[in-house]
């Protein structure tokens, strides 16, 4: 795509590719209340980036700014050297919002050719994308034609997805897209996403279920307050101290268990918290003390099925970085309160621009129906 002057602001540096947040202040009700406090952040071109954090902690303001949809007090934004709301910047991002509400009246190809149409694709392959992306999303061929208002939760967050894929966006912001999708739909969006990174396009994911943070995310910005408090990188993981439990086949002789318990007691590659008849928990100092623990029990001959981590990185981050902090005892309520008037200005914006989607609370008649 060739960059027109006349679309980009005169501060711009097309040059600079990439996210780049420079101290990002942005209040409501007359300076009263601070969504973001000098907040400062940088994603990489082809990087899948998490959000996390308490509601309240200033995650929705920041995607309301990253958009173009808010306006920050003090600060700065660009997207590949672009200020948001640049054309150019408007053209290559996609937009999934948490509050799904689309034109109900429409089908799911009226409405994803509207929006083709309004992105400035080309109408001789309208249909052709269009249907490349609802099977890209498995929504049933079945529902392609059926009113949007009599579809389910589930439904409705995959033609969210389809439509925020409109024109191969380089840049996708993700706010809880897997809400109401059924197990099939998680695994499903997560290899999307997965495929989508590791073709180039940058992504911002923000969600709450921190284990698909982890699992589609390069790295994981914690935000409280306003501002960044701390950030998780995988890399820094394998050397992070980590508890693991390990199972055992059960289908074994008095001897051998007690055998076993011996073995795993005496070594000294881990610390033993607890023992049973065929499982034990263990704290590591990392990846590698996992895998020589592993590679240990194997060679002694124990029939391992099972070994995992009891909790994610994230949700360590998560308990630590809000240890004694009210907001995250809501953590998995709702979205974020003191952001409501973030809400309040995206869902009155006009989002007819390339991968975006209005952000209105769904009906109630959504509830109770089955997931194509």
């Amino acid at each position: 795509m060739t960059v027109d002057e006349t679309t980009v602001s005169e501060n711009s540096d097309v040059s600079r590719n990439g996210i780049f947040v420079d101290a990002l202040s942005k209040t409501y009700r007359g300076g009263k209340v601070r969504a973001l406090d000098g907040l400062t952040l940088e994603v990489a071109p082809g990087q899948a980036f998490g959000i996390i954090g308490p509601n309240g902690a200033g995650k929705t303001t920041l995607f309301g700014c990253l958009l173009g949809f808010l306006r920050p007090d003090s600060g700065k934004i660009t997207i590949d050297g672009m200020a948001p709301d640049d054309i150019p910047v408007r053209q290559i991002v996609g937009y999934l919002p948490e509050r799904l509400e689309f034109d109900r009246w429409m089908t799911a190809i009226e409405f994803l050719s509207f929006h083709h149409s309004l992105a400035g694709r080309p109408e001789a392959t309208r249909m052709q994308e269009i249907e490349k992306l609802l099977t890209l999303v498995q929504l049933d061929s079945t529902a392609w034609k059926m009113k949007i208002g009599k579809y389910s939760r589930g439904m409705l967050q995959r033609i969210g997805l389809a439509h925020s894929l409109i024109g191969e966006p380089k840049y996708l912001l993700l706010d809880e897209p897997a809400s109401g999708v059924d197990p099939g739909g998680v695994l499903l969006f997560r290899r999307i996403l997965r495929d989508l990174k590791n073709s180039g396009v940058t992504i911002i994911l923000n969600s709450h279920q921190l284990d698909q943070v982890e699992k589609i995310c390069d790295k994981a910005a914690f935000v409280n307050k306003g501002r960044i408090q701390s950030i998780e990188t995988w890399a820094q993981e394998e050397q992070t101290e980590r508890a693991i439990i390990i199972r055992w086949n059960a289908a074994a002789n008095d001897d051998e268990r007690e055998a076993w318990k011996n073995l795993i007691t005496n070594q000294e590659i881990a610390k033993v918290v607890e023992t049973g008849g065929d499982f034990a928990r263990f704290t590591t100092g990392g990846v590698e003390e996992i895998s020589q623990l592993v590679k240990m029990l194997v060679r002694n001959d124990i029939p391992l099925i099972h070994v995992s981590s009891e909790e994610v990185a994230l949700e360590r981050l998560f308990i630590e970085a809000t240890a004694g902090d009210e907001s995250s005892k809501a953590f998995d309520t709702g979205s974020d309160h003191n952001d409501a008037e973030a809400n309040s200005a995206t869902e009155s914006t006009d989002l007819k621009t390339e991968g975006s989607a209005p952000e209105v609370e769904s009906s109630e008649k959504e509830k109770g129906e089955t997931e194509a």
